[in-house]
């Protein structure tokens, strides 16, 4: 681990420190006041950063307290991160709020909010397909339907036109598949029956009580939140919203979700599997899972809210992971044993060597030399690149300035990327220039990155974009007057293919 702390938010405070915490922050505790080992989150800490490539943040909370948070540089506790699937758990809500004030019922038929939108002729069991379906991914379909893909026969169809246009082989109820076109059929109705988006509906209900500043959510072409994936918060959102449902719905003595509605969303519904051992066996409620120990909402690639009713627990998490079972696993095998059912006298040398360990926490940097013979050679000279699908025409790099970073060149100009050297710098805002692409975001998502010269030919530099799961370990080879770019993503939904460009010097470079 590397220690940054400018770029590092880390808090394992005394309850001294409580007064000056935001109002409505969650408030902070140390470890083992609120029945906590300092050296048994030092140790699951250690564990995540020596095991798991790549975590990116980790918050616990105890008694309504945060014992411990931290976050792996370039990663910081105030940048919003991609919730992915998590975000299901905030549209279930924003169902059971709609139920609760009655504007629908969970034995409703979908195409009761759709009738413009279903086939000419509905199968039966399309017809039979109820709201409570949805929640708990039982709507009968056995592939999963991807209305996002190009159909020259219902190209201007909706996501929800084509997400009902998708066959019903099975009786709804009697199929699970988890399914994130459920979920979006869900905050259609949500839409439907309100006038808001999804977003817009749990502002004053759940975003504003909780002090969730500025969420963001992907919608669809139609102007509805997609809801199963596509919402951005910060880690400490995510144990809030954890905790609002470990206390059953209520916040500061208020009522914001219906207590029997948690109970039913965070309960069994269907079962989906039968290994003891598995996370993603033991049942699914109404867009929660149920694990070995408590339940969870979670995302793809290692976003998780892990909410544990009989150790009143709360952890929340983000990362960058290809399988997110040993993430899991981790959290069982070492932090939980460090729980006790009461305080704990304190420990101050091992809070101490926790704080420490939180403080130094860093995404794997390349790991070689900050100079080359090759350096200055290179620095500062055009290389031409071959065809490729990011429209990059040239790139060069100032590797030798006090500031060193990667030119890339399209047709649209320059764009510049800064990097550190043993260390990361961070852009507010990326490349605009193709080369985000590599990493499967958006132009202009923010970047970190960071290079070193890994042989006396080879610079390697790795992008991380800092408010989604998805790195980039690019591989520049020089050889004489050639370039070759080796240029794979670490982790992906729909993953970019591993891209290798050629490129050579340019004509008077």
């Amino acid at each position: 681990m590397k220690m940054r702390s400018a770029l590092v938010t880390v808090a394992l405070l005394a309850a001294t420190t409580l007064s000056a915490q935001p109002t409505r922050s969650l408030p902070r505790s140390t470890p083992e006041r609120e029945g906590v080992s300092s050296a048994g989150i030092e140790a699951f800490v250690r564990a995540a950063d020596t095991l798991i490539d790549a975590m990116h943040s980790v918050m616990i909370v105890r008694h309504g307290r945060v014992v411990a948070e931290g976050w792996w540089t370039p990663y910081d506790a105030a940048t919003p991160h991609s919730l992915f699937s998590l975000s299901k758990g905030f549209t279930s809500t924003a169902v059971g709020l709609a139920v609760a004030e009655g504007k629908l019922s969970l034995d409703d038929p979908v195409l009761k909010y759709f009738p413009d939108e279903a086939p000419a002729q509905p199968s039966e069991n399309l017809r039979a397909m109820r709201v409570r379906d949805l929640l708990r991914m039982n709507i009968g379909h056995q592939t999963e339907p991807n209305p996002r893909t190009p159909d020259s026969t219902q190209r201007d169809a909706s996501w929800v036109r084509r997400i009902l246009a998708h066959p019903v082989p099975y009786k709804p109820g009697t199929h699970f598949l988890y399914n994130s076109w459920a979920t979006y059929l869900q905050s259609a109705i949500v839409q439907k029956v309100t006038g808001q988006t999804v977003l817009e509906y749990l502002g004053p209900r759940i975003f504003e009580p909780l002090d969730i500043a500025k969420p963001t959510w992907t919608a669809s072409p139609q102007g509805i939140t997609v809801g199963a994936y596509g919402l951005s918060v910060r880690t400490e959102d995510i144990a809030k919203f954890g905790q609002l449902y470990l206390q059953k719905g209520e916040w500061q003595g208020r009522r914001l979700v219906p207590a029997a509605w948690v109970e039913a969303a965070t309960a069994v519904q269907t079962a989906n599997g039968s290994n003891p051992r598995s996370d993603w066996d033991q049942g699914y409620g109404y867009q929660f899972w149920r694990s070995r120990h408590g339940y969870r909402a979670d995302g793809a690639l290692g976003q998780s809210m892990l909410v544990l009713p009989e150790h009143d627990l709360v952890i929340a998490m983000t990362g960058g992971v290809s399988e997110m079972q040993p993430v899991l696993d981790l959290v069982w095998e070492k932090l939980l044993p460090a729980v006790s059912p009461s305080a704990l006298p304190e420990n101050p040398a091992a809070r101490r060597a926790l704080q420490g360990t939180l403080a130094r926490l860093s995404l794997r940097l390349p790991a070689g030399r900050p100079s080359s013979p090759v350096g200055a050679a290179i620095s500062k000279r055009w290389y031409d690149v071959s065809d490729n699908a990011l429209g990059i025409l040239k790139l060069s790099f100032d590797i030798t300035s006090p500031a060193p970073a990667l030119i890339v060149r399209t047709k649209d100009g320059d764009a510049r990327t800064s990097f550190g050297v043993g260390s990361w710098v961070r852009s507010k805002a990326g490349p605009s220039a193709g080369i985000e692409r590599v990493l499967n975001v958006t132009e202009n998502a923010p970047i970190a990155a960071s290079g070193a010269w890994t042989a006396d030919s080879v610079f390697t530099l790795k992008l991380v974009a800092a408010e989604t799961p998805f790195s980039a370990t690019l591989a520049f080879r020089f050889d004489g007057d050639r370039l070759s770019i080796d240029a794979p993503a670490n982790v992906g939904m729909n993953r970019a293919p591993r891209r290798t460009f050629e490129a050579r010097l340019a004509p008077g470079s």
